[in-house]
């Protein structure tokens, strides 16, 4: 392929993945599986690899291309972003309504009064500037005049176009826009099911995580939350023509859809106060369906030349309003207060309630989060209690209602000894946790999946639904039980036939040979996630070295503070815990160590293969592929996914395909698996088999 077929390629490349990302987002319309989508994808960072003064930032293939920021620079507004007047009662919105009529017919203006009506989003408000089609910068709200401008975080959410379409109604050259980013519910559940599984608390509501991932200083923090934005307002705009403005909300959401941009699908014309409380009524009764939370709804004047003469307060505009919903809460009583153990110990005290409905969910269990928190909203079995869905996703119990003439149960205390294997309780804090983290059956199939994740481990065919039943048939009591697993073992299972049992023992087997990193991150240490074991590795070189350091050692590595030191010594220290460990490395696991770190360490571009691109394709034998990239990593080597001139060493290994081709063809050296370890020798690096 020539120079200029490859730029038409890109572009036209370019041009497919926004239309498909423009009928993903926009329409609800996909025309093509998400594998033909990925494979577009592919192909066109591939090309931008091989042609990289072709990139722009508007390429699909630059979401997450920004560096961590010290902190946010503060930016004004395009034009004030105003809060809304709200409130629950229906005479309120009749007052609104009123006051709205009142004053246009002041005006003797002739405009019908008709209304936009919204879903009100609860997420975090962002402003979104486009400049000749390209989006140049967002910022947070802030106080309404000014915000934070964080445009690297905005980039990395899917639903963000980096250019606006331009095809069926040309943008105007600057565009102001206001938008709402939230989290879906699914993805919020998510979280915090991970965040109390690592004995953290959880987060109130999706809101609150939308807000704080729009604040990370590293833009790849945002891009985990799986962020989405809807907008629904222009707030400036330089037209070529007045005729190009919009006359009306609904035709301003016609507008957004054609530039490319997500509009909710639920926004719906009304006329009078009755057709607001059937919408409200209708959006109230479906909100547990919509995937993402709403609090109430949102009422604009139609015309948006008649909101021009209405003007705004100093905090409201006069011609918009939100019918907020009422909380929801409900009345049961609360049965049993039962101890649950996480997947790191934690023991969280779970109500167990007479079940109840709340808003179309029935509820019987919620949490009462700590020890502390039971005896500061002093709840015993037996007592009448409100609870409420926290953020309308989480149950809580808010508070005890009284019972005057109710003999009241004994006060509730947390157990002495763990409910599931019987180990003493240690308390940090308001937490009660479970030190025999890895023999205690309420962990251990937790941890198991979590040691064979794909940042772990890497066990290929380690599921959920296997663990539990290795785990059920006391097949697996430890953890190091698992790399003693047969194949004849596992074949009478559910599931299970002669050669998925095979594949799964052979790919125990192969991750047998771990990466420090990796094993450290896989046993699961509170506090410690992929990127603090990565620096933990790095630093101290060695598994054991990291075993033995002490608080003060650890506090030198960048990023380990007080707590994550203390975490990891408390995990370490535990006399079960080292037992395992022992079990682990005493010739079930074989670590692959960077080695001692040298004297003076060196900063990541002193690292041996710092500037090295490499290029890994094809199976090899002593470790899964996944591992030997994070090797070359660990010693500064940037691993891509394509060959071209600027690459350095390709390693391949069993049936390489095409990607050998090419670099035979290009002359980038290539290393075979053999020759891959014998240059990691020559640094230092144990990669014996």
């Amino acid at each position: 392929m020539n120079r200029s077929e490859a730029r038409a390629e890109i572009d036209a490349l370019r041009a497919k993945i926004r239309h498909h990302d423009y009928l993903y987002y926009v329409r609800d319309a996909p025309e093509i599986a998400d594998s033909a989508y990925d494979k577009l994808f592919h192909r066109l960072r591939d090309l931008e690899e091989d042609h990289p003064q072709w990139v722009t930032d508007d390429s699909p293939t630059q979401r997450v291309g920004g560096q961590a920021l010290d902190k946010f620079p503060t930016v004004e507004h395009a034009a004030p972003m105003l809060s809304l007047d709200s409130n629950q009662t229906e005479e309120a919105l009749r007052r609104f309504d009123e006051r709205l009529r009142k004053a246009l017919a002041a005006s003797e203006s002739a405009v019908e009064v008709a209304y936009s009506l919204e879903p009100k989003l609860d997420g975090a408000s962002l402003e979104l500037i486009y400049e000749g089609g390209a989006l140049v910068r967002a910022a947070t709200r802030g106080d309404g005049q000014k915000g934070e401008q964080i445009t690297e975080n905005a980039r990395t959410i899917q639903s963000v176009p980096l250019r606006l379409r331009n095809d069926a109604r040309p943008a105007p050259p600057m565009l102001a826009l206001r938008g709402e980013v939230i989290l879906s519910i699914e993805a919020f559940d998510q979280l915090n099911e991970r965040l109390m599984a690592e004995g953290k608390d959880p987060f109130a509501n999706p809101r609150n995580v939308a807000a704080g991932a729009l604040r990370q200083l590293d833009p790849r923090q945002t891009a985990a939350k799986r962020l989405d934005l809807y907008v629904y307002d222009i707030l400036a705009a330089e037209w070529a023509s007045p005729e190009d403005a919009p006359s009306t909300q609904l035709e301003v959401f016609e507008a957004l859809r054609d530039w490319g941009l997500r509009v909710s699908n639920l926004s719906r014309r009304g006329e009078s106060v009755e057709d607001i409380l059937a919408y409200h009524s209708d959006l109230e009764g479906r909100r547990d369906d919509l995937g993402f939370e709403i609090d109430g709804v949102v009422i604009k004047l139609n015309d948006l030349a008649a909101r021009e003469g209405l003007g705004a307060t100093s905090r409201f505009p006069r011609w918009a309003y939100a019918h907020k919903f009422p909380p929801r809460k409900e009345v049961t009583r609360l049965v049993s207060i039962l101890p649950s153990v996480g997947r790191t110990g934690v023991v969280t005290p779970v109500a167990i309630l007479r079940p109840v409905e709340l808003s179309g969910v029935t509820v019987s269990r919620a949490t009462l989060h700590n020890r502390e928190e039971v005896a500061r909203k002093d709840v015993r079995e037996g007592d009448r209690v409100r609870i409420q869905r926290a953020g309308d996703v989480i149950p809580q119990v808010i508070e005890r209602i009284e019972e005057p003439d109710r003999e009241r149960g004994p006060a509730w205390s947390m157990p002495r000894a763990c409910p599931s294997c019987g180990t003493e309780l240690m308390e940090k804090g308001p937490f009660s946790i479970c030190p025999n983290s890895f023999e205690c059956v309420a962990q251990l199939a937790a941890r198991l999946i979590h040691f064979g994740s794909r940042d772990a481990l890497d066990i290929e065919g380690l599921g959920e639904k296997s663990v539990h039943l290795f785990v059920e048939q006391k097949l697996v009591r430890q953890v190091p039980d698992l790399f003693d697993l047969k194949a004849d073992q596992l074949m009478p299972l559910e599931g299970f036939a002669k050669k998925s049992a095979q594949e799964l023992v052979a790919a125990i087997d192969r991750a047998s040979k771990a990466e420090l990193s990796r094993f450290l991150y896989g046993l699961g240490i509170p506090e410690v996630g992929t990127t603090t074991a990565r620096d933990l590795a790095r630093h101290f070189g060695t598994f054991e070295a990291v075993r033995q350091a002490s608080e003060e050692a650890l506090q030198e590595v960048s990023g380990v503070g007080p707590r994550v030191a203390e975490e990891i010594t408390l995990f370490f220290g535990e006399q079960r815990n080292r037992a395992v460990l022992d079990a682990l490395l005493g010739g079930r696991v074989e670590l692959i160590e960077p080695g001692p770190p040298p004297e003076s360490p060196a900063d990541d571009d002193e690292l041996p293969l710092a500037g090295k691109k490499m290029v890994f394709t094809g199976g090899l034998d002593r470790m899964p592929r996944r591992q030997a990239q994070g090797l070359a990593e660990s010693l500064g080597a940037k691993v891509t996914g394509s060959v071209s001139k600027a690459t350095d060493y390709v390693v391949a290994g069993a049936d390489p395909g095409s990607k050998l081709d090419k670099a035979e063809a290009l002359g980038v050296t290539v290393l075979d698996e053999e020759a891959f370890w014998e240059l990691l020798a020559g640094f230092g690096m144990k990669a014996e088999r």
